[in-house]
């Protein structure tokens, strides 16, 4: 037979009864190769025969359970669909559920398994509130870093001065996460003040005083200060009284018990920086003075109006006898603006000229009208706060009367020189009370009052 014709008689499943003989024949004419290719397509084919077998009785089984239990059997292979059934559809493997149904994607785990008691997450959003209880809300600030928070408390602080409550810049540090950097609001506020004014100061150490126990503790207000001290070499390129002003802010903070009293012990032979040594030895002769209490209360001198009314007239008294002892009119300029109350010069022209109206000699008529020219030209006292002053010993004249009784003649004489020298206007030398003066009777008159 040609070769095309024996390999579609092999080929062919239906001549399965002259498989035999054909093989007979052709095994004696054969060569080695092809004999080996006749017997790999004979175990080919055998395996075929097996795998349509099987697959034939599965389906056969499955056919029939599938008309028992009631189901279609003109259904796909006679199948009957299951719901969320885990066999394979594809002929392979055994049918059952991967990892015995503890594995894979939203499963349950296998049988049998027992689960803990799963505790209730108070801050979980997805929460029963019969099971939980009341929904309870935080507001998750986040912790400012050194640059952030330099930028937050340099406002606040300079907002302080303006107004000097020191309740609202406890709410504003209640809001703010300062975390590990809480000291150094401490630090950030002195360092404000040493380029500032005096009352400044004194703003700033009230600030401390009250923070302390509340926001701050005094361990904060130490390690405030420790870097206060190491920053002296670049601060006293700004401020070259630093290290004498932060010797009065360390002895004033632990006068109102915002510093423990061992913070000066601590320091004692281990400083080498000069300026932190001239520091910590202004502090110390401040603590060892008498009474330090009163006087480091006032170490920063008069700070602006929150000071008392009769603490600002007896400063103004002292800067007017002091003027006239030494007739130093820059150094009473000085006095005064350090004072920082252009809203109460009025009191100081009203002391001046009460004074000039209670001393003798021509001398403090003279130097009170130069001081009071000076004040005028530089712009110190106002035109407003002249005049009041001024009106008010008007006033007050008839009173000053009675313990001085050339009170009026030589008010007279001091108006009319401020006029000339332009520290007063005419209409308020012209609103000056003049005494009208009076003869008694004489022998001879008959009795008769002449004016």
């Amino acid at each position: 037979l040609p070769l095309f014709c024996l390999s579609f008689l092999l080929c062919n499943p239906l001549l399965d009864e002259d498989e035999a003989a054909l093989e007979a024949e052709v095994n004696g004419n054969w060569t080695p190769q092809e004999k080996a290719l006749h017997e790999a397509r004979l175990k080919a084919k055998a395996k075929r025969r097996l795998r349509k077998s099987s697959s034939r009785s599965e389906s056969l089984s499955e056919s029939l359970s599938g008309e028992l239990a009631g189901g279609d059997p003109h259904s796909p292979k006679g199948k009957v669909p299951v719901p969320n059934d885990r066999k394979s559809r594809a002929g392979k493997g055994r049918g059952l559920p991967k990892k015995g149904g503890a594995g894979g994607k939203g499963v349950w785990g296998a049988a049998g398994m027992v689960y803990e008691v799963e505790e209730l997450d108070v801050k979980d959003p997805n929460y029963d509130a019969i099971e939980q209880g009341d929904t309870v809300y935080a507001t998750v600030v986040p912790e400012l870093d050194e640059k952030e928070l330099e930028k937050t408390v340099n406002p606040i602080v300079q907002e302080y001065f303006e107004h000097g409550d020191t309740k609202e810049v406890q709410m504003l540090l209640k809001d703010l996460n300062l975390g590990h950097h809480k000291y150094e609001f401490s630090s950030l506020a002195v360092s404000l003040s040493l380029e500032g004014k005096a009352s400044h100061r004194e703003l700033t150490s009230r600030l401390l005083s009250d923070l302390v126990g509340k926001e701050l503790s005094e361990s904060d207000m130490a390690r405030a200060f420790d870097k206060i001290l190491k920053e002296l070499p670049d601060l006293i390129l700004d401020t070259p009284e630093a290290p004498q002003m932060l010797g009065q802010f360390i002895a004033r903070a632990i006068a109102d018990h915002a510093l423990p009293m061992s913070f000066l012990d601590r320091y004692k032979g281990k400083v080498d920086c000069d300026y932190a040594r001239a520091a910590l030895d202004r502090a110390a002769v401040l603590l060892s003075m008498k009474r330090e209490m009163v006087r480091l209360d006032n170490v920063w001198g008069v700070g602006g109006g929150l000071r008392p009314v009769k603490h600002l007239v007896k400063e103004m008294n002292l800067l007017l006898k002091e003027y006239l002892v030494s007739g130093e009119v820059k150094e009473a300029e000085r006095c005064l603006r350090d004072l920082e109350v252009p809203h109460f010069h009025h009191e100081l022209v009203y002391e001046a000229v009460v004074m000039v109206l209670e001393s003798n000699g021509d001398t403090a008529i003279k130097m009170m009208c130069q001081l009071l020219k000076s004040f005028w030209k530089t712009g110190l006292i106002t035109v407003d706060q002249m005049n009041r002053g001024f009106q008010r010993v008007y006033d007050e004249l008839p009173e000053i009367y009675l313990d001085v009784p050339h009170a009026h003649t030589i008010m007279e004489s001091f108006v009319d020189l401020c006029y000339q020298e332009s520290v007063i206007t005419k209409l308020l030398r012209d609103t000056c009370p003049s005494r009208g003066r009076k003869r008694f009777v004489s022998e001879g008159d008959g009795g008769l009052i002449k004016n």
